[in-house]
């Protein structure tokens, strides 16, 4: 996490400590709100779809940090909560749902400037990385954007996976899993890709 992060993750922590949810939920969304919708984006191919799922995220949001409970950063607690709302999502495409969040001004705000300046730059061109990256399934894909795009470690990658309620030596063991797991995906993406570019 860089120092910037750190700085952040601690205040929102002292205003989510003093009770103050909406702020921490804006913080929130403003903090990890463009970055959460780049990963959204590149896990749902309709960004209507993408556009949901970041709202029910931040909805999610809002509602679950009165139980958060500082295990983990709250960047991965939103990593978990986009994992959801993915899923979520999924299981019923084109189905759109409101803003549900619309009664707090300031977190429809943070909302609405983090997807309008950030949805352009997630749907970036193509190339044989993306591709490649769309045939993994949803586990491989999500173990390497938060590896390698976002920088979280292994702990934090398994509680995205396993959920709020895993405990810590289950979370420790998928810890090791997915690093092993990773290998195997890198050299598979490796070969994959060498074989693209020999063929095109």
């Amino acid at each position: 996490m860089s120092p910037v992060s750190a700085v952040d993750e601690a205040e929102l922590r002292e205003l989510i400590a003093r009770g103050e949810l909406d702020r921490a939920t804006e913080r929130a969304i403003r903090t990890y709100g463009p970055e959460l919708v780049g990963w959204l984006c590149s896990m749902i191919d309709a960004e209507a779809d993408a556009y949901d799922a970041f709202s029910w995220l931040c909805e999610q949001l809002w509602r679950s940090l009165k139980r958060y409970d500082g295990r983990c950063s709250i960047r991965t607690w939103c990593y978990m909560l986009a994992r959801h709302a993915t899923s979520r999502v999924r299981s019923a495409p084109g189905k759109h749902r409101e803003i549900l969040v619309s009664e707090i001004p300031s977190i429809v705000h943070a909302f609405d400037d983090v997807w309008n300046t950030t949805k352009v730059g997630a749907r970036r061109a193509e190339t044989v990385y993306a591709q490649l990256r769309r045939e993994l399934d949803d586990e491989e894909q999500t173990l390497l954007v938060l590896r390698v795009d976002r920088g979280l470690n292994w702990s934090e990658i398994a509680l995205v996976l396993l959920g709020e309620t895993a405990e810590p030596e289950a979370v420790k063991k998928k810890g090791a899993s997915l690093r092993k797991q990773f290998e195997r995906l890198k050299e598979k993406l490796r070969e994959r890709a060498d074989e693209q570019l020999k063929d095109g």
